[in-house]
């Protein structure tokens, strides 16, 4: 039996010997290459902590001493050693999240994988434990160094620096990479104490090292100086005032050191007050393919050969993200007022071939995108046209700018939102279910949402043009599907799929749910009912004609990948009441809960969106045995006007 197999909760490590627990990492690391590489997931992260991982759980008793991840995509090790080694079903549904899960197990405490946020909770959970006498139990939080560039962990450490008494220790985990290598000011000075020999002895020397700081970017490390000062004295460079702000600083730690880092860990521990502990890690570390892989060292990987490292699930179509990368580089050689920004996601959001061929004409802000969308609205109004690329779930952390720094001030900023709708199998945090809802409530914002490869270039370079309102791209993962042509373009740009000699139900499809809609469309045809099928192209504001449109049939279906509450269907159903359409309409979306990984037709499947469960349930509104029933045909109309007329008469 391998000494894995001997692991079932966290205090079976206490009393292996040094060469076990080398073993231990060994076979840890062997268990991740063969299992990641049959279902896919984050690979390269998790190679990377297998000591430090181990070294946690011998130092601090989980779950008593609760552990947070930030993000919890390096939590694979974390659950192998808490007695979660079935990894047949990785992030597929039914089995082992690829994010820390509560409902896995007790050990599981954060299961938001949006990055620079564990500070925050660890304040609060160390908060509370004082507050509550349970001061004999600490709080761990691992930080990536990524996670360092997002601007609430420096809000969190403000608050730590002001309360010296917790029983917490904050781990950063650096090993230069977020997705990529990690950007900024303060990634500059990481690089720096990874490559000087001068590093391992920097714990006797930190009034030399911190000295070399520059910019306020860098108030973390500042933060820390000498072990003694808060970022606050030197960020104003006044020492009186806060002379208080103390917080112990331990390391840099060859993060790979066993002995090292536990030793670390247990003069952390130790110390009853707040504490960080600088690890230097290596991303892929024991997996050469990975190891060697310049773009992100296999942070995530699909199914992978796992001797050389190849992809084995390579598509043989475009996927959307490429599509756009390609037309933005287009729209851009004949336009130089476009700009692009990411947050911390370059390569995923395709933003990487811009910079290739325009490096300084893309803005890599690190993961900060509260940042990222205000200082777009400061490039808008410095004359450029900035697009910044984001995945659509992470849109969600920069609201309040666009609502009040993009919105309110009109500015022509385009953001295009990448993984829109269900991303499948990283789960709740990850699925980009809530921009169509949240985004649309901007004041004189505008949606488009393109249902194939040829729309998404043509709607991209309309966005581009717009500079007095805030536009918005979206589209799904994965790769692109074939070509919808339209019948026939409205005057205000709706593109008709489809239509019948009898109009019964229009069909209303945001992006690629188009091709639901016309599998709908052709299921309702065999039943004898007519079926238009229409893309708004630009789903937000509503178009005239889609109100004719609604007015000229029995019944209205929309269909979004979206959550339905407060989604587009919401909006049009208002707009047809305000035009003084009465004809019945069912919303068609993703339910208001947060869904579980899974495959994106299993989920789809799970909240009824398929072409059988839709039709089924029009042609039971058509019949008038559910609600929405839609309007009665023409002539029915009339025999139930004249029926109404007679019953009036004296």
């Amino acid at each position: 039996m391998s000494i894995l197999e001997s692991i079932h909760e966290p205090r079976d490590l206490d009393s292996l010997t040094k060469p076990q627990l080398e073993k231990l990492a060994g076979e840890i690391r062997e268990f991740l290459i063969a299992n990641v590489a049959r279902t896919g997931g984050h690979l390269g992260p998790n190679l990377g902590v297998v000591e430090l991982t181990i070294a946690i759980h011998r130092v601090f008793d989980s779950p008593r001493d609760p552990i947070v991840f930030d993000t919890g995509h390096q939590s694979y090790v974390h659950k192998l050693l808490t007695g979660r080694k079935d990894f047949s079903g990785l992030r597929q549904r039914g089995g082992i999240a690829g994010y820390p899960q509560r409902s896995e197990s007790v050990h599981d405490v954060v299961e938001s994988s949006h990055a620079s946020s564990s500070l925050s909770w660890a304040d609060g959970i160390s908060r509370a434990f004082e507050m509550t006498g349970q001061t004999n139990r600490h709080v761990v939080a691992v930080v990536g160094d990524g996670a360092l560039t997002g601007g609430m962990t420096w809000e969190a450490l403000n608050n730590i620096s002001d309360d010296n008494t917790r029983n917490l220790v904050m781990i950063v985990n650096d090993n230069g990479r977020s997705y990529a290598p990690t950007i900024g000011g303060i990634a500059r000075f990481l690089d720096g104490v990874r490559t000087k020999r001068a590093y391992r002895g920097l714990h006797h020397s930190s009034r030399r090292l911190f000295d070399k700081f520059g910019s306020p970017g860098r108030a973390f490390y500042r933060g820390v100086r000498g072990a003694v000062h808060g970022f606050g004295t030197r960020f104003i460079k006044n020492e009186g005032p806060y002379s208080n702000l103390e917080i112990k600083y331990i390391g840099p730690i060859d993060g790979h050191d066993l002995e090292a880092v536990e030793r670390a860990l247990r003069q952390a521990k130790s110390y009853a007050a707040p504490v960080i502990v600088h690890t230097i890690t290596e991303k892929g570390r024991g997996y050469e393919p990975a190891r060697h892989d310049a773009a992100d060292q296999f942070h995530a990987v699909g199914q992978i050969d796992p001797e050389t490292g190849e992809a084995l699930d390579v598509p043989d179509r475009p996927s959307w993200t490429s599509v756009f990368a390609d037309e933005l580089v287009r729209l851009a050689d004949k336009n130089d007022r476009v700009v692009g920004i990411t947050a911390a996601m370059l390569r995923p959001t395709g933003l990487h071939v811009l910079a290739a061929r325009h490096p300084d004409r893309v803005f890599d802000v690190g993961i900060a995108e509260q940042h990222a969308v205000t200082s777009a609205a400061g490039l808008a109004f410095g004359g450029l046209h900035p697009v910044v690329a984001l995945y659509a779930t992470f849109i969600n952390r920069a609201f309040d700018q666009l609502l009040m720094d993009v919105g309110l001030h009109k500015a022509g900023v385009t953001f295009v939102l990448d993984r829109a709708g269900v991303t499948g199998p990283d789960g709740p945090s990850h699925h980009g279910m809530w921009d169509l809802a949240a985004l649309q409530i901007v004041p004189h914002i505008r949606i488009a949402a393109p249902r194939d490869a040829a729309r998404l270039r043509e709607e991209l370079a309309e966005a581009v043009a717009i500079d007095d309102a805030p536009t918005v791209i979206r589209f799904p993962k994965g790769s692109v599907g074939d070509e919808l042509k339209a019948v026939r373009r409205t005057e205000d740009g709706v593109d008709v799929l489809r239509e019948a000699p009898h109009r019964d139900v229009l069909i209303v499809t945001v992006g690629s749910m188009a091709t639901l809609g016309l599998e709908v469309a052709e299921r309702l045809a065999a039943q004898g009912i007519g079926a238009t099928v229409i893309d708004p192209r630009w789903v937000v504001p509503t178009q005239p004609s889609i109100i004719r449109f609604a007015d000229e049939h029995r019944l209205v279906i929309t269909i979004e990948d979206g959550v339905r509450v407060g989604g587009i269907g919401t909006r049009i159903r208002q707009d047809l009441r305000a035009a003084g359409v009465d004809t019945g309409l069912d919303e068609l979306g993703l339910p208001d809960e947060f869904l579980d990984h899974g495959s994106r037709d299993e989920i789809l499947t799970a909240a009824g969106l398929t072409a059988q469960s839709i039709a089924r349930n029009v042609v039971a509104q058509v019949l008038g045995t559910k609600i929405p029933v839609a309007r009665p045909l023409p002539e029915e109309q009339g025999a139930q006007i004249e029926a109404e007329e007679k019953l009036d008469r004296p």
